[in-house]
């Protein structure tokens, strides 16, 4: 018999767009032989809205017609699944069996969403809520990794209400690591509100910048280095990909480098030696235990150019899945393609079942 996989995708976050094509990648990806799907989408400003249409409005933003029922994920866990409004003002239930949130950035991968899937006892792919707030907000993962003697780059942060502070902020930053450092959001992903910023003026436009996009920012020290990413996955046996490395075309990994233009390079296997490549996929396995991950993260390092030295940068429990994104490359050359990656991803939260 089938399972009834809900595809969650959109949201309100700055990466509703990422999260639509990586949803149609899934959906057109996903063994149709062994799911049924039921599709709900989340608009910009919130709504949950059951989707029945072609793939392709997903993936270009035109999912949306002004037509479709609302429904929503009930936390009664007796319902197990979707409470759907009809026209008339009725509702049905429609039990699910698994959740797959494609979902990117906030209340999409940082614990909000897990939460109230975990109040609705549905399995659900990806990590808990602990570990996808803790992933999600780099000052309190930074806090962790640093008690546990994992190597990052020094940092410092600063909340929205400490704003009139930023002189005292900016200097101790100045002293710490100097120029040029990074400014970023805490709680943000795929690099946005992220700036490179090489003197103080830089500096206040890259923290006012940040703040745009959270309360809480970060400013670090830049490491000249190789950027590399591991894809791990797995519950209490994780397993890590081959390596990947980006090589940003403009300075570093941002946004449209991502998504748009689409000019940095990508190597698949990444450019270290095979012993370098065991180091850091040992440690990525490591960093995904320290933090309480399970069935899937892709792990990224800065790999020191002078030192060798491979630093943690940051962890992503809900990488991309669209069909440039790094997550499914690196385990399709691991020798597992993309639509046997999505089953063994469903079948991992399948067997949470019992902790939710």
């Amino acid at each position: 018999m089938k399972k009834t996989v809900c595809i969650l995708f959109g949201g309100v976050s700055s990466e509703h767009e990422v999260s639509c094509i990586s949803a149609s990648s899934v959906i057109s990806k996903i063994d149709t032989d062994r799911y049924d799907l039921i599709l709900v989408g989340i608009t910009k400003d919130g709504r949950w809205l059951r989707y029945e249409g072609p793939v392709e409005k997903i993936a270009d933003g035109t999912w949306n017609d002004g037509s479709l029922k609302p429904c929503f994920l009930s936390p009664d866990r007796a319902v197990h699944g979707l409470i759907e409004v009809q026209p008339d003002g009725s509702v049905r239930q429609i039990r699910v069996d698994t959740v797959f949130p494609v979902m990117h950035g906030k209340n999409g991968e940082d614990g909000t969403l897990q939460g109230l899937l975990m109040m609705s006892g549905i399995p659900f792919v990806g990590c808990d809520a602990l570990a996808s707030a803790v992933c999600m907000d780099k000052a309190v993962c930074n806090m962790i990794v640093d008690n546990a003697g994992i190597r990052r780059a020094e940092w410092r942060y600063l909340t929205k209400d400490r704003l009139n502070e930023f002189e005292s902020f900016a200097d101790e930053c100045e002293n710490a690591f100097g120029y040029p450092m990074f400014v970023k959001p805490a709680n943000a992903g795929s690099s946005v509100g992220v700036s490179r910023v090489t003197d103080r003026d830089g500096f206040k436009v890259a923290v006012d910048e940040a703040f745009r996009h959270d309360a809480k920012i970060l400013a670090e020290r830049e490491i000249v280095a190789q950027e590399i990413e591991c894809a791990v996955m797995g519950n209490s046996s994780p397993v890590a990909s081959v390596l990947g490395e980006v090589a940003p075309a403009d300075g570093f990994y941002d946004y449209d480098s991502k998504y748009v233009n689409g000019t940095s390079g990508l190597f698949i296997p990444a450019r270290v030696s095979d012993e370098k490549a065991e180091e850091i996929r040992a440690l990525a396995v490591k960093v995904y235990r320290l933090l309480g991950c399970t069935g899937l993260s892709r792990v990224d390092f800065l790999l020191e150019k002078s030192t060798g030295i491979p630093y943690l940068n940051e962890l992503n429990t809900l990488p991309g899945f669209t069909s440039i994104s790094m997550y499914p490359k690196l385990f399709e050359a691991s020798g597992v393609p993309y639509t046997e990656l999505l089953t063994r991803l469903i079948e991992f939260a399948d067997e949470r079942t019992e902790e939710i």
